[in-house]
């Protein structure tokens, strides 16, 4: 497939895919308030075994490109400066495994999370309880994101709403109910608030799980290296308040392929290592 032919499938499957499988939950749901209370109408049975089968026939292709964008020698590291200042740890991390977050889908083959552990505030360990916690109690909550390089802005997003945390092990399975609806919802419900810089040479940043309005430049402008583009938040697939940092090839996530990074001064931290920046 050309390069235009997956772009084009690739925005096609972006509103195709969530709108599907909105279909077939519309349809049960129609279904179920029929069968138990009276109302609507009865979805007929071939109606909605039809709907689900188009709606799964949508991997297939989806497959195919996330297996045609990883195809060919692995890219050479990147080098930029780190996107956060003070006392992290890592986790999700490269250094560890590839791909690092299980999945090379979304150009996150060498993905890293961070979040923020500062000498004077212990971050809440996970645990039985409480289930939730506001962002407020996590230092990660509204730290400032820095441009990793002198670069353009190219995709900026920041208007879902930071959820509670879902760092417990009674949040545990909520967390992951909610990960199979984000993941057939769209790139946004996945990354959440988001920025997207192009670094140049045909590098691509991208910044997930921002605060809500936190963002501080708008697509097409140009930033420099070490400026505050946005703060830390807790929107989409997030358990937590953290950074989730990335490289691609690409600006579109669908089917970019994953680059890997060196942090200045850092280089690639390892699960649970803690650095300082």
């Amino acid at each position: 497939m050309t390069a235009a032919g997956t772009a084009r499938t690739a925005a096609l499957l972006t509103w195709l895919r969530p709108a599907l499988y909105g279909l077939v939950v519309a349809l049960v749901l129609l279904d179920l308030a029929h069968d138990l209370f009276g109302l609507g109408v009865d979805a007929p049975g071939r109606l909605l075994l039809g709907a689900a089968v188009v709606a799964l026939s949508t991997e297939i292709p989806r497959s195919l490109l996330a297996r045609n964008a990883h195809r060919g020698p692995e890219p050479a590291p990147v080098e930029v400066a780190p996107p956060v200042t003070g006392r992290w740890s890592a986790l999700n991390s490269p250094a560890d495994k590839v791909p690092s977050h299980g999945t090379r889908a979304y150009g996150q083959a060498y993905a890293i999370d961070i979040v923020h552990e500062p000498e004077d505030r212990p971050r809440p360990a996970f645990g039985w309880w409480p289930p939730v916690r506001r962002n407020g109690d996590f230092p990660a909550f509204g730290a400032p994101v820095l441009a990793v390089a002198d670069a353009t802005v190219v995709r900026a997003r920041d208007r879902r709403r930071d959820h509670l945390s879902r760092n417990s092990w009674p949040a545990l399975p909520l967390f992951f109910a909610e990960a199979s609806v984000r993941d057939v919802s769209g790139l946004g419900a996945i990354v959440g608030n988001h920025l997207v810089l192009d670094l140049g040479d045909g590098t691509y940043a991208l910044y997930a799980h921002l605060m809500r309005g936190s963002l501080t430049v708008r697509e097409g402008e140009r930033v420099r290296a070490g400026q505050v583009v946005a703060r830390v938040g807790n929107t989409g697939n997030s358990t937590e308040p953290h950074l989730h940092f990335q490289l691609m090839d690409g600006a579109d996530p669908h089917t970019a392929r994953g680059i890997p990074f060196h942090w200045r001064g850092v280089g690639v931290p390892a699960n649970g290592a803690t650095f300082t920046v």
